[in-house]
């Protein structure tokens, strides 16, 4: 439950920064804790460019306003995500003479003894300590409760959608990787054929990352569909479709997409090329399809099958409180 704290008022803070992924990890996580917490915008200079071995416990990368928001009292827990909260988290536990507890989503980097959580993703590999969570996907917000409420939300604006309904989230192409034309063009081929096969539609949402095939997605998008374009300033219906979706197909290489599809309950197929996807998403695909809650998409979708929800945030929370990370006097 996210309250409207002061920083006086609170127990539970959460790191924020402008990474969308990061900031829907970390507040996933404080939502499933179910008690208030305080949200606090980090805000980076040119120092966070150095290495976390230099930064150590300290706010020498964040700006002057974001210095002055920390002040006492200290909260008992620390939550955040990524590396460069990670010397923040462990400045405001030095603040508070190690008095605060600390959950670090993805590995912190340097000076990890101090943090008394690691939640880190199956996939990124590494030595298994004490102090050390692994999970097998990315946490985040999405639960079967806010996902009947948003379901409930978006009835009228998805009325006249035949069903059933499928959802096609589509990504893009990252440093590594790129999502060529011709992926492009056989993911929307083949979707289309699906839904069409199902005499339903397609739900359709983009990424900032879909840049280049965009005229790819859209030549090759066929039947019943709507299609929302990230930059065409209308409301994103990413949620919606994750939640009135009788299945779900998405791009293999965002971990993020990937964790909140297996959370539905609903049919998952991940579309994998092996010039789209790295090792550790291949990791990734292994571990979903091993454990029953996603399939590979070659084509084909199978709607009379119900796999298992994965919701991580859960876990973490059940892990902090099993920990007893709160009970600090």
């Amino acid at each position: 439950m996210r309250a409207n704290l002061t920083t006086s008022e609170a127990d539970v803070w959460v790191l924020v920064d402008d990474r969308a992924g990061n900031r829907a990890q970390s507040l996933g996580v404080a939502e499933s804790l179910n008690m208030p917490f305080q949200t606090i915008e980090i805000s980076y200079g040119p120092l966070i460019k150095l290495p976390n071995v230099i930064l150590g416990a300290s706010l020498m990368g964040v700006t002057r306003a974001t210095k002055d928001f920390f002040k006492t009292p200290w909260p008992k827990l620390v939550i955040a995500a990524g590396r460069r909260t990670a010397p923040v988290a462990r400045w405001i536990k030095r603040k508070n003479n190690n008095m605060t507890r600390l959950v670090q989503i993805m590995g912190p980097g340097p000076g990890h003894g101090n943090f008394d959580l690691i939640c880190r993703p199956a996939h990124d590999g590494g030595r298994l300590e004490d102090n050390v969570l692994e999970i097998p996907t990315a946490p985040h917000g999405f639960n079967a409760k806010k996902l009947s409420h948003i379901a409930n939300s978006w009835v009228n604006p998805l009325g006249d959608l035949p069903t059933p309904r499928i959802a096609l989230l589509i990504g893009g192409s990252t440093r590594r990787r790129n999502l060529s034309w011709d992926m492009a063009q056989q993911l929307c081929t083949q979707a289309s054929a699906a839904a069409a096969k199902a005499n339903g539609c397609l739900m359709v949402t983009t990424s900032r990352r879909t840049g280049d095939v965009m005229g790819t997605v859209e030549a090759y998008l066929s039947g019943t569909y709507q299609l929302h374009r990230w930059d065409d300033g209308a409301e994103n219906p990413y949620a919606a479709y994750l939640a009135t979706a009788d299945a779900i197909i998405v791009t293999g290489e965002s971990v993020s997409m990937c964790s909140e599809a297996v959370s539905t309950g609903k049919p998952v197929y991940i579309f994998a090329p092996s010039g789209l996807i790295t090792a550790k998403h291949a990791r990734l695909h292994k571990a979903l399809v091993d454990g029953g809650h996603a399939r590979l998409f070659e084509g084909d979708v199978d709607l009379t099958w119900r796999p298992t929800p994965l919701v991580v945030a859960d876990d973490i929370a059940a892990a902090i409180k099993a920990r007893h990370l709160l009970d600090v006097s």
